[in-house]
């Protein structure tokens, strides 16, 4: 069908001269009409025969909502010149076709936008909700006609089942099948009304550019409309919310939590939310697996079940936690009757029998969480040695005293991967205590609260587990059950108690294990409740997902009635970051800035990896700081043995001293034989410029444009990066400014074998300029590879050249290798090694001291000469013993732990994954970089600087827990500059994370 021919008929009818584009649509004409006044429409010219009635229950339904909810983002009905909402008008052929107009709405679908945030799936839960309401009352005939996409209907499936070939798959389907056969007695008791029932992914519009906060824009196509529970609405919009989705439970609470805060739902319907999410899907691919019989020769039809298949062959969890789940976000009770049991332990609390037979109420608590304690030193690996000592600084000199641990504490303790959610250290992880510890001396005896039933004892005897553990069955005055789980017992309670046995109130049943018998632990019992067994029967969680505690928090709730205390005494609660942020806000300046659209609280952090307040892993890709990893035990060895003893400064001698400057100058070039100590990059970098003055007797300096040295008045005054910033003091004039030696974006490109020394040329301008206006030449000030600047990696020869020309001009050269220093690069100590040049002032800073403030320059004998015909040089904390000590040791780890052999490896590694993600990505304009020194610059398709790819992809990154920066000019290049820790595994993460993002770039 021509447009041409419709775009006629859209004049003559409705007066609107529009160009039209076909859209898709399976049996009818679409088209986007785009209006001459810039107005957007859609023209729906139905399929020959259609019955009147479809099309007038949308514009009837259309219309209800448009009266009861106009802000809802649907289509509007524009009538016809004449007044009619729908018309009867031929097509080419002369068929006649009803034909109606809608306005049309902004957006792309649902299905092409990403990502698929939890608060956008929130909001598409609201529309829909939104939606049922306005259509409560709402009715008309077609609403109820029998057709295969009514879920009510979708018994058709169980008998065509037969169609899918794979036996595995046709069981999967047959079960449920079972399930929706068991559920829909109940589903027919609910009342009916009219549903949208497709709100698909192709049928929900999103708004909202690259990086942007996204809206809803629009639910469109009204065409399956039916009358039927609206819970079979959600559950049809819920299908397909979490196929393809990254954490499909999180996105299905998330609709939910949306629906329910616009159209409140019953405990009753959530309760068949997942059967009928997963019939739907049954649905879906019982009739494309039909459709693909009768159209073989159609590969769609196959391919679009790919994803419902894809959801379906996942051992998904089990459906009482789903349940509960849901019922928890939407404030209902977790389990029928746990409103009742919550009553019951509140009312009978200071009643119960004590458990360890003493009043609990003055046991103090003790903290082993995130921010208050450092168990264990390895968050990923705890020795049982370490284990059996958790606690030991509250169980006082001879580990005797008592003392609880909190519920609902953020922990680091729980280090074996079955915590770990996923395959990288930094996946989501388990780390929220959901029980009360009570900490005794082993063979403690332990009684029971009140009556019970022995339903589990066993022992686990596995590292870090349970030890003896028993769970008792109990039940309320009102008959509700209940249960409490007792673990890290000596394990003899199995030879005398049997699952049935009953316990009577204030009983001793067992007693506390040692490290021997209770998981490898410090004596103690882990006391928890559960509300229901139902998905966890005896295999409980004792620790949950800090993104999942609206289930577990409902499910096992604080114990601390059942041990006759307050929930407020032994209820964690960790420090709120909004609070700390505006703490931030309100004490230090506005240009102090955060990274990421939503700052990260980090407390804990150990080699390449951070925690934050609620113990989830972060892989550290930019904090080149901590060179030799977070938390070196070796650094903090070594600090807390120097602090035992003094720490004063080099007025007084001291070994430590000599030691770090021998161990540093044995990374030096033979002609750098002196050292100076201080405190930073920047006080290195402002003495730098001291010694080249009294060297020289000049002060004009040459430094590459966009180039960082620090944030004094004197280093900013050669740091680009900060003068020429907005609200900067600009250039000084006793600086000039030279290209950056950038040969992917610069003036001399990869093509030319000359780059370096054409690069290098631009000296000679900047040279005679600071001559003519009598400053002379003092040095040359560069990060050797630049950093800031955008991860650049100057041709090789480029500072030999330079260095060349500033001599010739009677300055010095000098190496800021605060970036690139000390094995970073992997092939090279140093990058002035790489371009086969020779400073005559070195600077290193951050890494050298691991975090430690430290900074080192290292120069000539002469010009250090130079140097001391002026005042005394002093830093009272430059080379203080604490501070050489540590900058030895770190240079030592190095060296020790082969980390610049690792960062070659892992860089190359890196850089080889990131040149592939190059290729298939046109947004990579260029991967650069040596060893752990990376960057990634992202381009817009026109080749210029992509700041809001590259704004949104850090940010992204972010949310799959991985650091990196931004950098360069105009902000577009990806940053990675990681510790020299990192693994393997690492690397993979990030390759793939990044790939998963791009592919969000790139949808379309």
């Amino acid at each position: 069908m021509s447009t041409a021919h419709w775009a006629k008929a859209l004049l003559d009818t409705w007066g609107i001269k529009a160009a039209l584009t076909r859209l898709d649509g399976e049996y009818d004409l679409n088209f986007l009409a785009q209006a001459d006044d810039g107005q957007i429409y859609v023209l729906k010219a139905m399929r020959p025969g259609c019955d009147y009635d479809l099309v007038d229950v949308q514009i009837g339904a259309l219309a209800q909502i448009a009266r009861s909810a106009p802000d809802l983002p649907l289509p509007r009905v524009i009538p016809a010149q004449n007044g009619a909402s729908c018309l009867s008008l031929a097509d080419e052929a002369g068929n006649d076709r009803l034909v109606w107009l809608q306005t049309g709405l902004p957006g792309r679908c649902y299905a092409k936008s990403h990502p698929k945030t939890t608060a956008l799936v929130t909001e598409v839960g609201a529309v829909l909700a939104g939606v049922t309401r306005a259509l409560k009352d709402f009715d008309h005939p077609a609403l109820h006609r029998d057709f295969k996409w009514d879920l009510m209907a979708a018994d058709w499936v169980a008998a065509e089942s037969g169609c899918i070939s794979d036996p595995a798959r046709r069981q999967l389907v047959e079960d449920i099948c079972t399930d929706f056969a068991w559920l829909k007695p109940r589903l027919e008791t609910l009342p009916r009304q009219a549903i949208h029932n497709d709100a698909n992914d192709y049928n929900i519009l999103v708004a909202g550019e690259l990086g942007a906060p996204q809206h809803i824009s629009g639910l469109i196509d009204f065409g399956d409309m039916c009358a039927a529970p609206r819970i079979c609405d959600l559950a049809i919009a819920a299908a397909y919310m979490v196929l393809d989705h990254p954490k499909p439970q999180q996105a299905l609470t998330s609709l939910v939590e949306g629906y329910h805060a616009v159209n409140p739902l019953t405990a009753a319907e959530l309760d068949l939310l997942w059967p009928l999410l997963r019939m739907r899907l049954a649905v879906s691919v019982v009739n494309s697996t039909l459709m693909a019989a009768d159209n073989p020769d159609d590969p769609y039809v196959t391919i679009s079940q790919a994803p419902a298949w894809r959801f379906l062959d996942k051992s998904a969890e089990h459906p009482a936690l789903i349940a509960g789940r849901l019922r928890a976000t939407c404030g209902l009770p977790v389990v029928d009757g746990a409103d009742r049991v919550l009553a019951y332990l509140e009312k009978h609390s200071g009643s119960f029998a004590p458990i360890m037979n003493r009043d609990l109420s003055d046991v103090p608590m003790g903290s082993l969480s995130v921010e208050n304690s450092t168990w264990p030193q390895n968050p990923f690996d705890m020795p049982l040695e370490e284990a059996a000592q958790v606690g030991a600084e509250f169980a006082g000199k001879d580990g005797s005293e008592w003392w609880l641990g909190y519920y609902n504490e953020p922990r680091l303790i729980y280090t074996a991967p079955a915590f770990r959610k996923g395959a990288y250290k930094a996946s989501d992880r388990r780390t929220v205590h959901l029980a009360v510890d009570v900490f005794a001396p082993a063979g403690q005896a332990l009684h029971a609260p009140l009556d019970g039933e022995v339903l589990i004892v066993e022992d686990r005897a596995n590292h870090l587990d349970y030890g003896g553990v028993i769970i008792l069955k109990h039940l309320t005055d009102d008959g509700d059950p209940f249960y409490t789980l007792y673990g890290h017992l000596d394990p003899e309670c199995v030879t005398r108690l049997t699952p049935g046995d009953k316990i009577a109130r204030g009983q001793a049943f067992c007693q506390l294990g040692n490290a021997y018998q209770n998981g490898g632990w410090a004596p103690h019992v882990h006391f928890q409740i559960a509300l229901s067994t139902d998905g966890i029967e005896a295999d409980w969680p004792g620790v949950a997902d800090p993104d999942d505690l609206v289930l577990w928090n409902a499910l096992c709730p604080n114990p601390a009635p059942l041990l006759n205390l307050p929930a407020e005494k032994t209820g964690y609660q960790p420090t709120d970051k909004t609070i700390v942020l505006a703490a931030r806000k309100a004490h230090f300046g506005g240009n102090l800035s955060l990274t990421y659209q939503d700052p990260v609280m980090l407390l804990r952090g150990w080699k390449h990896h951070l925690f934050d307040e609620w113990g989830r892993p972060y892989l550290d890709a930019y904090n080149n700081v901590p060179h030799v990893g977070h938390a070196h035990p070796r650094i903090q060895a070594v600090a807390a043995d120097q602090l035992k003893r003094m720490n004063s400064n080099t007025r007084y001698l001291h070994p430590a001293q000599t030691a770090f400057a021998e161990k540093v100058l044995s990374k030096m070039p033979e002609h750098l034989e002196v050292c100076f100590f201080v405190n930073s990059g920047t006080e290195a970098n402002e003495l730098a410029l001291r010694l080249a003055r009294a060297h020289t007797g000049a002060k004009g300096m040459v430094t590459p444009d966009h180039g960082y040295h620090g944030n004094t008045t004197g280093v900013i005054d050669v740091s680009a990066y900060k003068f020429n910033a907005k609200g900067g003091v600009g250039p000084s004039d006793w600086v000039e400014l030279v290209e950056v030696a950038d040969d992917y974006r610069g003036s001399f490109g990869r093509d030319d074998p000359e780059r370096a020394q054409n690069y290098a040329n631009l000296v000679d301008d900047a040279i005679a300029k600071l001559r003519q206006a009598g400053h002379g030449i003092a040095g040359f000030i560069a990060e050797t590879f630049p950093s800031v600047g955008g991860q650049i990696i100057p041709p090789k020869g480029y500072l030999a050249a330079v260095y060349e020309k500033i001599r010739k001009a009677g300055g010095v050269c000098i190496a800021d290798e605060v970036q690139t220093g000390l094995g970073r690069l992997g092939d090279y100590y140093f990058g002035f090694e790489h371009q086969e040049a020779s400073p005559d002032i070195v600077v290193m800073g951050k890494p050298i001291g691991n975090g430690h403030p430290l900074g080192v320059l290292v120069t000539t004998r002469d010009i250090a000469e130079s140097f001391a015909q002026g005042p005394e040089f002093f830093s009272t904390f430059g080379g203080s013993n604490l501070s050489c000590r540590i900058g030895t040791e770190v240079l030592n780890i190095v060296d020790d732990e082969g980390l610049q052999e690792n960062a070659r490896l892992r860089g190359n590694e890196l850089l080889s994954g990131l040149k592939d993600l190059q290729g298939r990505y046109p947004s990579i304009g260029d991967v650069r970089g040596m060893g752990l020194f990376i960057g990634v610059e992202l381009i817009n398709p026109d080749g210029s600087e992509a700041t809001a790819i590259c704004s949104y992809l850090k940010n992204r990154m972010r949310d799959h827990r991985i650091l990196i920066g931004s950098e360069g000019p105009k902000d577009n290049i990806l940053k990675i500059r990681p510790p020299l820790t990192i693994d393997a595994e690492d690397i993979q993460m990030i390759l793939e994370t990044m790939d998963s993002i791009l592919a969000e770039v790139h949808c379309d």
